[in-house]
């Protein structure tokens, strides 16, 4: 245990249960979620493991980051007697949620219609690649939707689609099950009967490109690719300074343009009748991003920062993902939190993980549970089951849980 919440902190969702059938971000993403707010959230496993533990690379941090607070139990669904042992935690459950391919579920008897026939205040929440129509077959990733809705045209230059630089459908799909989860529980709460939840890849990238598409509903105009679009914003850029560092500068007002001239020291832009307004710096952002860009090469992107700041105008640092371990605000508010690796030739390490973004009575919901280790709970979930321990034996023997 770590970063056990205060008494003051709240936990919404204390008292329920949720159990997950889920592997690598989008399913894992809408536990973390409920079990952040206090819901006791079950990861069945296979009884060699979720295979994100062990990913290399780019899903490295996949198992460790959307893990936390669960209880882990290894079952082997291949094998009547932990089909069993699944379908009596999910009697057990309020919440269950699953993101395989559409089907898989169905052949273990752990589907919606089959729960919920036993179960009839069960919320079954299901994270697939598209919603039910003609493309529900096709197996999604979430490069796949962001190629296929628009997120990768928008996100590269023209002629080069480029996926985003994490897992935002994945995550997003996430946060989309988990809410339709919270919904479904009020209504629960008017009517005592639960529903199914669907949350898809594809359809969370269309949500995402809303505004574009209505970009082009309103102006006729295709939507440029963000690196090459009609900028609103003449200072609105990313500029290369002393020692090769970079900074973002904007001015997206005409007083933040007389603020910036100000504060910057270019009197002479500032008295230029072409640069008085916004549009009429925009007609003239080539020329002048290139005289803001020769003006401050020399100036170091620490300077520039405090002058920006000074000013109460809007400005960022680029910085890379490893740079936020030391950000000084996420540490004065406890946006950090300590876990330790389960898995991998680092297992036993406590390094340091990002908190749900939200707030709760002042407080950060913390980490109340570690990542667990493989089958870390199996013992004392099936105990809670009704098993005795010589059945809990038995099943470990036959290798129908772990």
């Amino acid at each position: 245990m770590q970063n056990n919440p205060t008494s003051a902190t709240p936990q919404p969702l204390t008292g329920l249960r949720v159990v997950e059938f889920t592997h690598m971000v989008m399913g894992p993403t809408c536990g973390m979620v409920l079990a952040d707010m206090g819901a006791e959230v079950i990861k069945v496993e296979p009884i060699d493991g979720d295979r994100t533990r062990r990913l290399l690379g780019a899903g490295a941090g996949f198992f460790p980051m959307f893990n936390r607070n669960k209880k882990s139990v290894g079952i082997d669904l291949h094998h009547l007697a932990g089909v069993e042992v699944a379908r009596r935690l999910c009697a057990s459950a309020d919440v269950v949620a699953e993101n395989f391919k559409p089907g898989t579920m169905d052949k273990y008897g752990l589907d919606y219609a089959a729960l919920s026939a036993i179960n009839s205040r069960l919320i079954y929440v299901s994270h697939k690649g598209f919603l039910p129509g003609p493309y529900d077959h096709r197996t999604a990733l979430d490069e796949v939707v962001q190629m296929m809705g628009g997120l990768a045209y928008m996100t590269g230059r023209p002629g080069d689609p480029l996926r985003a630089g994490t897992s935002v459908n994945d995550i997003m799909g996430g946060l989309f099950g988990a809410i339709g989860a919270l919904g479904a529980l009020i209504q629960r709460g008017i009517t005592g009967k639960g529903m199914e939840v669907q949350s898809a890849l594809f359809e969370n990238n269309v949500f995402l490109m809303g505004q574009h598409m209505l970009q082009y509903a309103m102006t006729g105009k295709h939507p440029a690719p963000m690196p090459a679009r009609d900028n609103p914003w003449a200072v609105y850029d990313v500029f290369t300074v002393k020692g090769g560092e970079q900074i973002f500068l904007a001015a997206v007002s005409d007083a933040q343009w007389l603020t910036f001239c100000d504060a910057l020291g270019f009197a002479d832009l500032k008295a230029e009748p072409e640069l008085a307004t916004n549009n009429q710096r925009v007609t003239q952002r080539p020329r002048l991003l290139k005289a803001i860009g020769e003006r401050i090469a020399s100036r170091s992107a620490t300077e520039l920062s405090a002058v920006m700041e000074q000013a109460g105008l809007p400005f960022a640092p680029i910085r890379k993902p490893e740079d936020l371990l030391d950000d000084e605000h996420l540490l004065a508010t406890g946006g950090l939190a300590d876990v330790r690796l389960p898995d991998g030739p680092k297992a036993g390490q406590m390094v340091k993980t990002t908190l749900f973004p939200i707030t709760l009575q002042g407080q950060r919901l913390g980490v109340r549970m570690h990542p667990p280790q493989l089958g870390e709970h199996t013992r004392e979930l099936l105990s809670g089951l009704g098993y005795g321990a010589g059945e809990i034996d038995s099943l470990h023997t036959q290798a129908a849980v772990s």
